[in-house]
């Protein structure tokens, strides 16, 4: 029987549903999600893997105008996951008309091989009426040459099931790069941190953005089977610090309980989960914070 494999690159502008669409091909949650831009921090590969295929999803930070130094690092992260992979997946939401962001990683795409195939992929098909959707589609399309398109709704699982068997047709014949049990590369340690950030983003709104960040201070497997995790969450002014604790400590307990059923859910056992909320001012544009938060490159 053939076996194909590849790396996919999924690229997008934030709040796209790239992370929405991996979880929805794997059929469980390994990435973050909420209804806030700029969920995705870091490259994550989503390793999806059946009999005759394995498709490595590389999961990237939504591209977009970077107004800090954190910014400028997402955008290097999802820059860097177009070279060497086998398959360009560039996810749009057709709800609405391109933007500028959206034009703007269309030069970027216009700037890679033309040897690496793209594939255009229409999420939110379900928010559009079907005359709107072509329209739709047509502004998209022109925005990217040689594109195989399809269109989904991530979050309701539409068209996933013919993405995926277009997606296994469109990599090359190729060995598996990784067991078929491991289905991501980051450690249960990394993903929890972004679960408690998606559980912050969820949980406060719009009141305190993108100026958090977690960092998982201790990681520990007890004999009991039960997970020991403390965190911190870091904000950017006191006043934030005030919001994300709440009232006799009442936001902090319900980000902790969203955050830790989330975990609970991903690891397969119980968990105890200590939080606390510390003050960097600026973190987002100190070189030295966002290394310690692991928005560093790897030498």
């Amino acid at each position: 029987m053939t076996h194909r494999s590849g790396f996919i690159a999924i690229i997008g502008r934030p709040n796209v549903g790239k992370s929405t669409l991996i979880n929805a091909i794997l059929g469980q949650k390994i990435a973050a999600v909420s209804p806030r831009p700029q969920t995705t921090r870091k490259k994550q590969l989503g390793i999806f893997t059946v009999e005759n295929a394995q498709l490595i999803f590389v999961d990237t930070p939504g591209i977009h105008n970077a107004k800090h130094k954190l910014g400028e690092f997402l955008n290097s992260e999802a820059e860097e996951a177009l070279t060497g992979v086998d398959l360009i997946l560039w996810l749009v939401d057709v709800s609405s008309s391109p933007t500028e962001e959206d034009k703007n990683i269309s030069t970027l795409l216009h700037g890679v091989s033309p040897r690496t195939p793209r594939m255009l992929v229409l999420n939110k098909t379900d928010l559009v009426q079907p005359d709107e959707l072509s329209a739709r589609e047509k502004e998209y399309a022109a925005l990217v040459n040689n594109a195989s398109i399809v269109k989904v709704s991530a979050a309701r699982r539409h068209g996933v099931g013919e993405l995926i068997e277009t997606l296994i047709q469109a990599v090359p014949e190729r060995e598996a790069e990784y067991p078929d049990e491991q289905i991501t590369d980051l450690y249960e340690k990394e993903i929890a941190g972004d679960l408690i950030r998606e559980a912050c983003l969820i949980k406060l709104r719009d009141e305190v953005p993108h100026g958090m960040a977690v960092r998982i201070d201790e990681f520990k497997e007890r004999e009991n089977g039960m997970a020991y995790i403390a965190a911190t969450i870091y904000v950017e002014r006191e006043s934030q610090k005030g919001i994300v604790i709440g009232e006799g400590g009442k936001m902090l307990k319900s980000i902790g309980s969203a955050a830790r059923k989330e975990i609970e859910d991903m690891g397969g056992h119980p968990v105890y989960l200590e939080l606390r909320v510390k003050v960097s001012k600026d973190w987002r544009n100190d070189a030295n914070m966002l290394k310690q938060l692991g928005y560093g490159k790897k030498k």
